[in-house]
């Protein structure tokens, strides 16, 4: 099967799955949405849900409504992804009143110091994720592990760390999303403790690029690329404080996609952040983005259109990139506070390219780090889960026409091109 027979055919979804969507798309044809996404609602659900009415200010409300609104409006839901939505929402608002309430009781906690964190800057598919999780195996690192970001409440501790039950709960639910889209797994491996990117955390301003990538909510995502960050980093940072607050680490370590575009934000938040800024021929880029975020999207509608997709993505890539170069241009980011690492140097050499950053922000990567980030590349090779393949004449774009879109960050950065099918 090449790459453009297997993004025609999509996920082969169980029976049950497939009978609880066709159920509710008669109820649509009928006017009748069984679950509710009404913002008000979704409060007073998690307020019920909680016993906690306060949700810490009113700056995530216009976000969430306007989230909502693209999701009606949109995403064209099936009945599960508007119960995946629903849930997840649900869940994060409950979070949300938790740690209101946990702050309020230990005020303490937003004394906690972040000093020098490492966010790795980058677009999806250029190394980031394994990046990441390399960071991760140096014990002088803290990262969000995919568990506590879903779970922060109660807040983790060092002597439970590896053993406390919320890991199994998340990973029996990572393991569901790969019975459902058992290709999902070759373009992202997730794990509940496996190091958990930054949009996790903003998603509880509501103001995160996750959604887009699990529903077609551009309207919000539109606004979401030129907003200012403000409140979501300062609850980015609280967020941080509360998992730090009994299990600390020297540094944190941290990374998201998402910074491309707020990359000035997160020096506002953290002046003293030491950014690894990654890189990978755009093309390339698009075209792998486009594939993942297509077969993430069947999982909550059966209304994918992956031109669309590319299309949409094209156009937000390239604000991003624009926004990069724009800023690195003004001089505001003091070199010895970025480093730029290429995807295919990555590739050669993934345990000295890290070397090579620590060695840029004075930081020393000790042997045992570095021997146990080579048995992790060793034990999970790229191809572990299979290949992601992907082709660029299923995106519906011509070449010229992307590589003219992202051609000033190409030109600024000296970005080396790929073949663009794989």
């Amino acid at each position: 099967m090449d790459a453009s027979d297997q993004n025609n055919t999509g996920p082969q979804f169980p029976f049950a799955l497939r009978a609880l969507n066709a159920v509710g798309g008669g109820l649509s044809k009928l006017g009748i949405q069984p679950l509710n996404l009404q913002l008000e609602a979704l409060l007073q659900k998690a307020s019920k849900k909680t016993g906690l009415s306060d949700f810490g200010g009113d700056e995530f409300r216009d976000p969430l409504q306007s989230l909502l609104r693209s999701l009606e409006s949109e995403a064209d839901l099936t009945l599960f992804g508007r119960m995946v939505a629903r849930s997840d929402i649900s869940r994060t608002l409950e979070n949300r009143l938790g740690m209101v309430n946990l702050l309020r009781e230990h005020p303490e906690i937003e004394q906690g110091r972040i000093e020098r964190p490492i966010f790795v800057v980058g677009p999806p598919r250029t190394g980031t994720t394994i990046f990441h999780d390399l960071l991760a195996l140096d014990s002088g690192n803290r990262v969000p592990l995919s568990w506590e970001a879903s779970y922060p409440l109660p807040p983790p501790e060092t002597a439970t760390y590896l053993t406390d039950p919320r890991i199994a709960r998340v990973q029996a639910d990572l393991d569901q999303v790969d019975q459902l889209l058992p290709a999902f797994k070759s373009m992202h491996p997730m794990g509940a403790q496996r190091a958990q990117e930054c949009v996790s955390i903003t998603s509880h301003d509501f103001s995160s690029m996750v959604y887009q990538t699990q529903y077609d909510v551009s309207e919000y995502d539109r606004w979401l690329l030129d907003t200012d960050m403000q409140s979501p980093l300062q609850w980015h940072r609280r967020f941080l404080q509360i998992l730090q607050w009994k299990a600390p680490g020297e540094r944190w370590a941290l990374k998201s996609p998402q910074h491309l575009w707020h990359i000035q934000h997160v020096l506002r938040e953290y002046p003293d952040a030491l950014i690894v800024q990654t890189h990978r021929d755009p093309v390339r880029v698009l075209v792998s983005i486009s594939s993942l975020v297509a077969t993430l999207r069947s999982l909550a509608s059966d209304a994918v259109d992956l031109h669309k997709v590319a299309r949409y993505y094209a156009m937000a890539l390239a604000k991003g990139y624009n926004n990069t170069v724009e800023f690195r241009r003004s001089g505001q980011l003091p070199e010895g506070q970025v480093v730029d690492l290429y995807f295919q140097d990555f590739i050669r050499d993934q345990v000295g390219t890290v070397r090579r950053a620590y060695e840029h922000f004075g930081l020393e990567l000790s042997e045992d780090a570095a021997a146990a980030m080579q048995h992790f590349l060793d034990e999970n090779p790229a191809d572990k889960h299979g290949k992601h393949l992907y082709s660029f004449v299923d995106i519906g774009m011509e070449e010229d026409e992307v590589r003219e879109m992202f051609s000033e960050y190409e030109s600024y950065f000296n970005v080396p091109r790929e073949p663009v099918t794989q």
